[in-house]
């Protein structure tokens, strides 16, 4: 037999395939790989790269792992982990939809297409707001606490000394729940009531709270349960 045939031919790796097939023709663990660059000490990158998708769910969970977390695992280390978690921070922000500038806030589905994807996969809860001039035109977007997996602590007085001082007319809040579900808790419900009484006594029209999740999202003025939000 001719040596040259007997050798080995290397399969592609997934750089060559994503050259020949493009990356539609690219698997998840594939794509991994590439984001990695180089495997471990006795381990290829392509190994490692479908370890580490076992080992924390799939792409759902590799999203929602955070660098310190990611680094932990075997094989991985901080510069590889930094690199993985930037790569989805930015396909996230890709992947929002900015509200259009000097375009008025009309339904829930504005807040909804611009940060379900910035919040929807967080593994903590973020409580951001959204101040808007007197014409429900957003004018910024002011992030009022970051807590755990269960709670975010929100001050109403805290919450409108930020937006007084943005001089908003209006305020959309915007809460995400790291379980999944959109439902709003009895606890989301008691802070909204105050968030709008709140609001009443200083001159912020309360617009909407709008809880966003991976099973979908919620909005208390689409329900009827903030009479105060119409625009």
């Amino acid at each position: 037999m001719n040596a040259a045939l007997s050798r080995t031919v290397p399969l592609p790796g997934p750089r060559e395939r994503l050259l020949t097939v493009g990356l539609d023709g690219l698997s998840d663990g594939e794509l991994v790989a590439l984001v990695l660059g180089t495997g471990s000490r006795g381990e290829p990158v392509s190994s490692l790269a479908a370890r580490i998708l076992q080992e924390l769910g799939g792409l759902h969970g590799l999203a929602r792992v955070g660098a310190g977390e990611l680094s932990s695992c075997a094989g991985i280390g901080p510069s590889k982990a930094a690199r993985v978690v930037a790569c989805f921070e930015l396909g996230r922000r890709a992947a929002s939809q900015p509200m259009t500038k000097g375009a008025p806030m009309r339904s829930s589905r504005d807040i909804v297409a611009a940060l379900t994807p910035l919040l929807a996969d967080s593994e903590v809860e973020r409580f951001l707001a959204i101040p808007a001039d007197a014409r429900n035109r957003p004018i910024g977007r002011i992030e009022l606490a970051k807590g755990g997996l269960h709670a975010c602590p929100v001050s109403p007085a805290d919450a409108f000394r930020s937006l007084l001082r943005a001089a908003a007319s209006g305020v959309v809040f915007i809460h995400n729940h790291p379980s999944g579900d959109p439902s709003p808790s009895p606890e989301d419900i008691a802070l909204t009531d105050r968030l709008e009484r709140a609001g009443e006594l200083v001159g912020v029209r309360v617009l909407d709270h709008v809880i966003l999740a991976r099973e979908g999202s919620f909005s208390f003025a689409d329900a009827g349960l903030l009479p105060g939000g119409e625009r």
